[in-house]
């Protein structure tokens, strides 16, 4: 029997927690952290050809989606920020794939982007790791999911996102060969 996966969510959907247990905490803070290494590694040794490479078909380039993945992370790091500073924030949301059309979501700085993530995800992670259980139910609020969210929630996400993004990137390389 043959297995297909779903090149979308190639590690599967997210599944928004109510909250997170401290272990599943330390967990999804640990994938925060581990993000940058991930997708350099998974973009390691790949020529320009294979950059610009669809990781499915009528998806992003692999060269869009390493340059994705810190745009949306340095707004999931505002939107950490905004939750611990003020009370029950109205998040703005962004058109990520306009983003990923523009010049710099197709450019060749891919050495830029990782920098910036791994720096970003210095800084994150050493908030993540300060805050306190309490911090982690401080919430938002996100008009396009027309709900509340707490930060335990969005670490959760954010930790599934960066693995998704890698998937992407490696399902690709197995897929071709590469």
């Amino acid at each position: 029997m043959t297995t297909t996966i779903d090149l979308r969510y190639p590690i599967g959907r997210f599944t928004w927690p109510t909250s997170l247990s401290p272990a599943e905490r330390n967990t999804a803070i640990e994938a925060i952290a581990q993000t940058p290494s991930a997708l350099r590694g998974a973009i390691a040794g790949l020529n320009d050809a294979q950059l610009d490479t669809p990781y499915r078909p009528d998806g992003w380039t692999v060269r869009q989606v390493v340059h994705h993945v810190p745009d949306s992370h340095l707004n999931a790091y505002t939107r950490f920020k905004l939750a611990l500073t003020e009370d029950n924030p109205t998040i703005k949301p962004y058109d990520e794939g306009a983003w990923a059309e523009l010049a710099d979501g197709k450019s060749k700085l891919i050495e830029q982007s990782l920098s910036l993530l791994e720096g970003l995800h210095a800084r994150w992670t050493f908030l993540l790791e300060r805050m306190k259980p309490a911090d982690f139910e401080r919430r938002m609020k996100h008009p396009e999911h027309d709900r509340v969210l707490t930060l335990d929630m969005l670490t959760g996400m954010y930790a599934w996102h960066g693995r998704h993004h890698v998937a992407h990137i490696t399902g690709l390389r197995d897929r071709q060969g590469w």
